[in-house]
């Protein structure tokens, strides 16, 4: 069960439309006032998780649940050596006076394809390989909104808090680095677990 925070935490926290936007809404001083922009966002994945959670045990038959895990394990691993490759590349980050609100969070989240690639791995391999269904599946829906709301709030906080380190390339380019890592971790137990 480990492996499905692991494998949330690398996707949800790496850099991505939601996260970045939490980041430049504290870098340009929003601060808490944004942080209803991430409880959008955290609703959203909650809809999704347990829309996706309760559908997709029905949808996707026993059989090929390992086929689709050794799919998932090459698609996260391949995210993970994109992000590693981009945490090599110099890339600026600019800070952009726009206003995020709740609204922004949960329709961004509900179309950002990046939900797809955190909920469909967990709810059609990881949740029937631990057996967790049911009302498991609320639950465990309800921690990963909870992680995903967490994820544009750490970004909100460091852009406030941490205004020239987050915007700091170098130091994102280490971000990636250790999400990337993560994600070969996660990618490995895919496969070989």
């Amino acid at each position: 069960m480990l492996a499905i925070i692991i494998y949330a935490f690398g996707v949800m926290y790496s850099p991505g439309p939601a996260n970045m936007l939490a980041l430049l809404a504290g870098v340009n001083g929003q601060g808490w006032r944004a942080f209803l922009y991430c409880v959008g966002v955290g609703l959203a994945m909650l809809i999704l998780f347990l829309l996706i959670g309760y559908l997709g045990g029905d949808i996707i038959p026993l059989k090929y649940q390992s086929i689709i895990a050794i799919l998932g394990g090459i698609y996260i691993a391949y995210l993970g050596v994109k992000i590693l490759k981009a945490s090599f590349q110099q890339a600026e980050v600019r800070s952009q006076d726009k206003a995020v609100s709740f609204k922004t969070g949960l329709i961004l989240q509900l179309c950002n394809p990046k939900s797809l690639v955190a909920i469909v791995p967990i709810v059609s391999v990881q949740f029937p390989r631990f057996h967790i269904e049911g009302s498991q599946i609320a639950v465990w829906s309800l921690g990963l909104a909870v992680m995903a709301c967490g994820a544009p709030s750490t970004y909100l906080l460091a852009g406030s808090q941490l205004k020239k380190a987050a915007m700091n390339p170098k130091i994102m380019a280490w971000v990636n680095r250790i999400m990337a890592l993560l994600l070969f971790y996660v990618a490995y137990r895919f496969i070989f677990a």
